[in-house]
């Protein structure tokens, strides 16, 4: 059976120019391949699309319906066409990328207002979410997820940076209940936990180091959201064990005082940008990939102009 899409296009040439032999020569058919074109479409349409006489070829009143709607349908596809093809050369489309709250609300939405001067053909929607998103389920063409590895699939990784944590409090919770100096004396200290992490949880909080210590934590505020313990900690109400991301400008302002202590803190994790696997990127989700990757590398601006936490009063000063 002939091919319909070709079938119209045929039938469209035929009834432009009024002649088989003429659409015939222009397509480079044969005058009996155009003809087995439109016979099969009146087959499959079960009507006539041509007045045929010796002298003239002339449109139905079906064949003018099915001409108009041809037309479209062509034009549409042509459209989409160039479309696609443009897209190889300059990036165009809706993005949707998912991040972490936090981190989006802090790190990517500001960015976003650059990357649309960059490239004003691509519309960005944004999705927060703080749980794993399924990228083909839900429809996303991009995510960034903060992890210690990506386990193993048929998803595309690209690493833009490290997440390193750190501890601290307000400079007046201090003042009132002391400075800790050893993952030990946190027991004395009210910390406030975040509920969606088994590491850095309500009731033990872990460290790193050969040993790799966890310890016990009490807490009068817990919450599943950091921007919520960091403010309470910016308030003085106690302890915060999170990326440095989430605090790295109260730091610089000094509301928040980074503390040290006799063990290293947990590993930092890796930020992510993941998308599905594909034989080929489109190019919205390359350049949005690659202009993340420059914003965050190779120092991701939240460990930028930081200041240096104190040293214990158990260690050496490094001048002596």
């Amino acid at each position: 059976m002939p091919d319909k899409l070709t079938g119209m296009q045929v039938f469209v040439r035929v009834a432009a120019l009024g002649s088989f032999a003429a659409a015939g020569r222009e397509a480079g058919l044969s005058q009996t391949m155009v003809t087995r074109h439109i016979a099969a479409l009146e087959d499959q349409l079960g009507t006539a699309l041509f007045h045929r006489s010796t002298r003239r070829l002339s449109l139905t009143e079906a064949g003018r319906i099915f001409l108009e709607g041809c037309q479209k349908i062509l034009s549409d596809l042509d459209e989409v066409e160039q479309n696609v093809s443009a897209q190889r050369l300059e990036p165009r489309g809706h993005l949707r990328l998912n991040a972490p709250v936090s981190f989006a609300i802090r790190h990517v939405a500001p960015l976003l207002p650059e990357f649309s001067r960059l490239w004003p053909h691509v519309q960005v929607e944004l999705g927060l979410n703080d749980r794993i998103v399924d990228l083909i389920d839900e429809g996303w063409d991009l995510t960034l997820r903060i992890r210690q590895q990506m386990p193993a699939s048929t998803l595309r990784t690209r690493t833009l940076a490290g997440i390193r944590f750190v501890l601290c409090a307000a400079p007046s919770y201090l003042a009132r209940c002391g400075t800790p100096h050893r993952i030990d004396d946190l027991s004395r200290h009210n910390c406030l936990g975040y509920t969606l992490s088994t590491s850095l949880g309500p009731s033990l909080w872990s460290f790193g180091g050969r040993s790799r210590p966890s310890v016990p934590v009490s807490c009068t505020l817990l919450a599943n959201n950091g921007d919520l313990l960091r403010e309470a900690a910016i308030a003085g109400m106690g302890i915060i064990y999170q990326p440095v991301f989430m605090v790295d400008e109260e730091l610089r302002r000094g509301t928040l005082q980074e503390l040290t202590l006799d063990h290293p803190l947990i590993d930092p994790l890796l930020l992510s940008a993941v998308r599905p696997a594909s034989s080929s990127m489109p190019l919205k989700v390359r350049v949005m990939i690659d202009f993340l990757a420059g914003k965050f590398s190779p120092v991701p601006p939240w460990e930028q102009n930081l200041p240096t936490p104190p040293l214990r009063s158990d260690e050496p000063d490094a001048g002596d």
